[in-house]
C-alpha cells in the first residue's frame, strides 16, 4: 500500500478541479495546470477533494499510484503558492543583473554570460549576489535554476561559484608546501 498514495488530495478555496478521462487541470489563483494520469490509475473527484486509486494490483499500477498522487499535488500547490528557488553566488566580481528577459551573469569569465529566461517562469535578482526562480512548474523551476547553476558550479577549494541557498558545499584543503 502506497502510503502516499492513500491520502486525498484537498482542494483550498479558489482552486477549482475538472475531470476529462485521465486528465485532470488545476485552475487557482496563479494561474492553470493539467497532469494526464497512465491507464494504471483511477481519478476520482468529490466536493473538493481529489482521490487517486490504483486499477489494480501490479507493480506498474502501485509505482503510478504515489507519483500521479504527488503530482496531483504539485498542480495544487503551484496555482495556490507556487514554487521558488533561491540561489546565491560566491566569489570576488561575481554577481547577477536582470536585463529585460535576459539574467546577466559575471562569473569569471572573459565574456559576460546571457540566461535567456523560458516562458512560465521569473527570475530576478534582488542583489548582485542572488538570484530568484519562482513559477507555478516545479519541474520548470528546478530545472531553470538548475541550468543557472550550471554556468558555474561551486568549487571545492574556495567555495567560488552559484549554489542553492543553504547548500553545503564540502570544502578541501589546498596544497600543502
Amino acid at each position: 500500500m502506497s502510503r502516499i498514495g492513500k491520502k486525498p488530495v484537498e482542494l483550498p478555496k479558489g482552486v477549482t478541479a475538472q475531470l476529462s478521462g485521465q486528465t485532470v487541470e488545476v485552475k487557482g489563483p496563479k494561474g492553470t495546470r493539467s497532469f494526464t494520469a497512465t491507464d494504471d490509475i483511477t481519478l476520482a473527484l468529490e466536493e473538493n477533494v481529489l482521490k487517486v486509486t490504483p486499477r489494480g494490483t501490479s507493480k506498474r499500477a502501485r509505482q503510478q499510484w504515489g507519483m500521479a498522487r504527488s503530482q496531483v499535488e504539485n498542480l495544487v500547490t503551484g496555482v495556490t503558492t507556487g514554487f521558488k528557488k533561491e540561489l546565491e553566488i560566491q566569489g570576488v566580481g561575481y554577481r547577477a543583473a536582470m536585463a529585460g528577459n535576459v539574467l546577466k551573469l559575471s562569473l569569471g569569465y572573459s565574456h559576460e554570460v546571457n540566461f535567456e529566461v523560458p516562458a512560465g517562469v521569473t527570475v530576478t535578482a534582488p542583489k548582485q549576489t542572488e538570484i530568484v526562480v519562482e513559477g507555478i512548474d516545479q519541474q520548470l523551476v528546478g530545472q531553470v535554476a538548475a541550468n543557472i547553476r550550471d554556468w558555474k558550479r561551486p568549487e571545492p577549494y574556495k567555495g567560488k561559484g552559484i549554489r542553492y541557498k543553504g547548500e553545503f558545499v564540502f570544502r578541501k584543503e589546498g596544497k600543502k608546501k
